[in-house]
């Protein structure tokens, strides 16, 4: 972990915009490329990683060097290999963060980590979205107005299956009368999360202002405050000096006569 800069790491699939020509008009260097550039600041120290990279560009080493992870995905949810998946989880729970983005719900790791299926509703006909503010008290929030429009989006509907414990920072209204969650975190183990949901591919959403606002502020939030091995295991030595017991290990529960 940098002391100095936040290492960002932006994950994308990369797939949409080498098939899908009005796509790579919109993202002529990927939605990571995008991201990189916009995102670029003297606090940040940004790489970033696809999908046909050996092991998708995540390797132990680089997300070792990983304060934060953001993830874009949408077509090949399924083709990120499970090991890879158990290594991101792994650090996280150790204390990286992770920004997943748009589709990415429906990707293994934020599954995994969300632990629902991630479910909604979806339409797509390039429909106005209105983002409101819910919690303006938020770091990820600040400068955010309370409330800001994207003129075309996907649009995603509740119901939508996530955990419990998500903390809500910002509801979305779409032009067709439905409403959803469209950023919120949780906490999983010593790493934090952060879903939010515009971004789609087809639409020049990763240019917006306020978007890249959110998305600034996020990458600030959650720079980790601590890193190590996550959960602790076996503790051998008590702080207590420990009564002596009458039962063996084996037959715990019965008293010796």
């Amino acid at each position: 972990m940098s002391n100095s800069k936040i290492n960002v790491t932006i994950w994308n699939e990369f797939v949409h915009e080498q098939k899908e020509p009005s796509v790579k008009a919109l993202y002529p260097v990927g939605i990571h490329g995008a991201l990189a550039k916009n995102l670029a600041a003297p606090d940040l120290e940004i790489r970033t990683a696809t999908l046909a990279e050996p092991e998708h560009g995540l390797t132990q080493a680089v997300l070792d060097n990983t304060d934060v992870l953001l993830w874009w995905g949408h077509a090949a949810h399924d083709k990120v290999d499970d090991a890879i998946v158990q290594r991101v989880q792994q650090r996280v729970w150790n204390g990286m963060s992770i920004i997943v983005l748009h589709s990415g719900h429906m990707s293994k790791i934020f599954r995994l980590l969300n632990g629902t299926s991630g479910k909604l509703h979806w339409r797509e006909a390039g429909e106005r979205e209105r983002l409101w503010t819910i919690d303006p008290a938020h770091p990820i929030a600040a400068g955010v107005p309370e409330h800001f429009e994207l003129p075309n989006e996907e649009m995603y509907g509740e119901p939508f299956m996530i955990a419990g414990d998500a903390k809500v920072i910002f509801i979305s209204w779409f032009e067709g009368g439905e409403v959803f969650r469209s950023g919120f975190t949780l906490q999983r183990g010593y790493g934090r999360l952060f879903y939010f949901r515009p971004g789609h591919e087809a639409f020049p959403t990763y240019y917006d202002p306020n978007v890249l606002k959110v998305l600034a502020n996020a990458i600030r939030w959650a720079k980790p405050t601590l890193s190590m091995p996550y959960p602790k295991t076996h503790a051998p030595d008590p702080l207590e000096k420990l009564s002596p017991k009458t039962f063996e290990f084996s037959k715990v529960g019965i008293i010796k006569s």
